[in-house]
């Protein structure tokens, strides 16, 4: 399986099973993070983790305080896709897999600016 990145300008498919999504609240500067695997079933979301608090970003009181970050385990069935919007405002949606990270506009190959990208499962050709 793969998980594809659909933007206007086409689509980028990436061999991978799990990643990390990244990302700088656009208020709070406060860093986010989720810890996807791509499932025959869906997308999974396995862990989120945030480095502090800000509008919106409260985590849940379930979450737990580890070197820094708040981070605890979504109860969310697999999801087809994820649509990650773009403000502009706080920098790129980062992927991160295997100790390297790279914004969405570097893994597609063109500036993303402030459209959506669409990221689902790759449908087997």
């Amino acid at each position: 399986m793969s998980l594809c990145f659909v933007t206007a300008a086409g689509v980028k498919a990436l061999a991978l099973s799990a990643f990390t999504l990244a990302w700088t609240h656009s208020i709070a500067k406060v860093e986010w993070q989720e810890d996807w695997r791509v499932t025959p079933a869906g997308l999974e979301l396995a862990q989120a983790s945030v480095k502090g608090t800000g509008p919106g970003m409260e985590p849940p009181p379930e979450a737990r305080l580890v070197d820094g970050w708040f981070q605890w385990r979504p109860n969310r069935a697999p999801m087809p896709e994820v649509v990650l919007g773009n403000s502009g405002a706080a920098g790129e949606w980062r992927l991160c897999h295997e100790g390297k990270c790279r914004t969405l506009s570097e893994i597609v190959g063109h500036a993303i600016g402030a459209n959506v990208t669409t990221m689902k499962i790759c449908k087997d050709p």
